[in-house]
């Protein structure tokens, strides 16, 4: 056997090693791109989530502020409308009995009213009650707003990395699939702290 037959027969045995060892890479990196994919979908649905948690809080304080609003009007209305009668009252210590009697029950009466909107425990629906609903949805939508930065620099790693990881299965680049890892390393870890919001980002 010549010297150059054993020479082509050692080159073709490295390219077919090569070609199976890049159809091995390709059918993993492809096996990676899917559980990239997987993982932007999750990622997409945390963002989903808790942008509409940050919607559905935000429109719940505004109704209870409005509330909150509608009821202070009418206590103070009350309370202006007894202030009122109360100085009837001492402007007119000569009135008949009955006359005072009425005036003095009706003044219990809105005072009563106005105490009620200020605590209603057994309604829930006095304006302290209403102000502490009203911070625990602010509380509510201030937290997703919080977790949604992070799934959405988590969807755009994510989409990169794949991106970057079809480049590697075309041009069968180690360096490219270790590049798009890096990514979906960072990304995974945005998207956990999405859910779980160990860390806030300093985005203010």
């Amino acid at each position: 056997m010549e010297t150059t037959e054993i020479a082509e027969k050692i080159e073709e045995a490295h390219q077919a090693h090569r070609a199976e060892a890049d159809a091995r890479f390709r059918r993993l990196t492809g096996i990676y791109l899917g559980v990239i994919a997987m993982l932007l979908a999750i990622t997409s649905l945390g963002g989903s989530n808790a942008t509409k948690v940050m919607l559905s809080a935000n429109i719940q304080a505004s109704d209870i502020y409005g509330y909150y609003q509608s009821k202070y009007i009418r206590q103070t209305i009350y309370r202006i409308t007894a202030e009122e009668l109360e100085g009837q009252l001492l402007a007119q210590p000569g009135m008949p009995e009955e006359a005072k009697t009425k005036i003095e029950a009706a003044v219990r009466r809105y005072h009563d009213r106005a105490d009620r909107y200020e605590s209603d425990p057994a309604t829930g629906e006095g304006k302290k009650e209403l102000l502490d609903k009203a911070k625990e949805w602010e509380a509510k939508r201030d937290q997703a707003a919080q977790r949604d930065p992070n799934f959405d620099f988590a969807e755009a790693l994510f989409q990169i990395a794949i991106v970057v990881g079809s480049v590697s299965i075309v041009a069968a680049s180690r360096a490219l699939v270790k590049l798009s890892g890096g990514l979906a390393f960072v990304a995974s870890l945005l998207m956990i702290n999405g859910y779980c919001l160990f860390v806030h980002l300093p985005l203010d």
